[in-house]
């Protein structure tokens, strides 16, 4: 299986996606560095799985993160596409062929394509569960809505599209099934301490 890699436009730098996780940004200890003030420390990561590679945006960064120009929380690459890290633009190459079926199967099973909000509301929805030992219950809507500054009401359309992404069936521990699955599959991980540390005394 071809190692995938990530070429900066500007600066012409090859990089091998040859880790499951790569982190980009443009702090010290990241595995891509990208030098533009418009790149976050902590920006975005690139996951591999199997013979796939999608991109998540940390949502730590005000610039965000694009593929072939389209804002994105989290999103399957393709050969070829185009990803922003902010005004960094990159391009992804040595990704397996696939069928259009496969892109599919894989979208809507693997990795749904997700907002950047929708990963906020996730992030959210986890934080309790990630910066503990032992399970907590989920964050609460109201909880959720607090931390991003947003309605609780806008918080329930979130979840409620979240529920159908992510084929959560209607019944009890709704919003605890939806934690715990998108922290099995991957799709929400700790942050690193100095960041998450960040986080909490921003907020």
């Amino acid at each position: 299986m071809p190692t995938p890699t990530l070429r900066c436009e500007a600066s012409g730098a090859l990089f091998e996606l040859s880790q499951d996780v790569t982190t980009v940004g443009r702090g010290a200890g990241v595995d891509i560095v990208l030098d533009d003030p418009s790149v976050s420390g902590l920006h975005a990561e690139l996951i591999r799985r199997g013979a796939y590679v999608y991109v998540t945006d940390l949502g730590l960064s005000t610039n965000g993160t694009r593929v072939n120009g389209r804002p994105v929380g989290r999103r399957v690459l393709l050969e070829g596409d185009v990803i922003a890290f902010g005004a960094a633009r990159t391009r992804i190459a040595g990704l397996a062929a696939e069928t259009a079926d496969d892109t599919v199967e894989l979208r809507r099973i693997s990795a749904p394509e997700l907002t950047r909000r929708e990963c906020e509301v996730l992030s959210a929805l986890c934080r309790p569960a990630l910066q503990q030992e032992a399970f907590v219950a989920p964050a609460t809507a109201r909880d959720i809505a607090d931390e991003l500054v947003v309605t609780e009401a806008a918080v329930k359309q979130h979840l409620l599209r979240l529920y159908v992404k992510f084929r959560i069936a209607e019944g009890v521990n709704r919003r605890a099934r939806l934690a715990n699955e998108v922290i099995s599959s991957g799709v929400v991980r700790p942050l690193p301490a100095d960041v998450e540390a960040g986080i909490r005394r921003a907020g």
